[in-house]
């Protein structure tokens, strides 16, 4: 085992520096917006139709209805989204609502703060995807990746990417990139595309450090390439805002401004 987890210390550490190497701002820095190309106004997203094709609608709070979650679900539909997001609990009332369209229905595992055992969070996602969800949101356990846990960070998310890769679910692996360093946020997204995530997130949305930033969604996208996915969240709430995340490099929008968005 020790010389497992060395081998894995030494994958990551040469997957970060390749990464990390060159960059003018220091590996311990913490993730801050910066300069990036914005598409012109009216320009399209990476081809999209639109933009509602990246935006996963989001509502998790945990004072919301069935009536929230219903009006949520038929915004959706009317729109397009790629997806809505909610609370477990809410579920079988989304996939009841969404029956028929091509809308995903995602939930939250672990969430917000990833810090429950590898068991619970399996157990969760079991139960949601008997449920009927086909997107699963995992918080990773950040304290463990923060203290250099990393054979743990990568059995833990594994764990749970075993499980969505047996019945087709999309697994979207949330790192809070607010709160760690850039070598963090790079270790983290390197060990989620060697445990078998689908997308790297940037944020629960709810943490008081911040949600997605630019600089972070660049650095995401340059530890998993093509590979996988890149959902930008937290603090998203203007059309700009989607603009600037995506032509970072994100491709999946996690927001509750949706609606404004596309109407605006």
């Amino acid at each position: 085992m020790e010389m497992e987890a060395a081998a894995l210390r030494q994958l990551v550490n040469a997957i970060t520096d390749q990464i990390l190497q060159g960059s003018s701002i220091p590996k311990g820095a913490r993730p801050a917006s910066v300069a990036t190309p914005v598409p012109a106004r009216g320009a399209s997203f990476r081809q999209a139709p639109d933009l509602a094709a990246y935006i996963d609608h989001t509502n998790l709070k945990p004072e919301a209805t069935r009536p929230d979650i219903e009006r949520l679900c038929a915004e959706a539909r009317e729109h397009a989204f790629a997806a809505v997001c909610v609370q477990p609990i809410w579920v079988d009332v989304a996939v009841r609502s969404l029956r028929g369209t091509a809308v995903a229905v995602g939930t939250v595992v672990g969430f917000p703060g990833g810090a429950v055992p590898t068991g619970a969070k399996r157990q969760d996602a079991a139960l949601a995807i008997r449920k009927g969800a086909t997107e699963l949101d995992m918080v990773l356990a950040i304290g463990m990746l923060r203290q250099g846990s990393l054979d743990y960070v990568k059995q833990d998310i594994a764990g749970v990417a075993a499980l969505c890769k047996r019945h087709g679910v999309l697994l979207k692996v949330i790192l809070e990139t607010a709160t760690l360093t850039r070598e963090e946020v790079a270790v983290g997204c390197a060990l989620a595309k060697l445990a078998g995530a689908d997308y790297v997130k940037t944020s629960t949305g709810v943490h008081p450090a911040g949600g997605a930033t630019e600089d972070a969604i660049v650095l995401m996208r340059q530890v998993v390439g093509d590979a996988l996915g890149v959902k930008a969240s937290g603090g998203i709430r203007t059309v700009d805002d989607a603009r600037r995340m995506l032509a970072a490099g994100a491709s999946r929008i996690g927001t509750s401004a949706g609606v404004a968005m596309v109407q605006a």
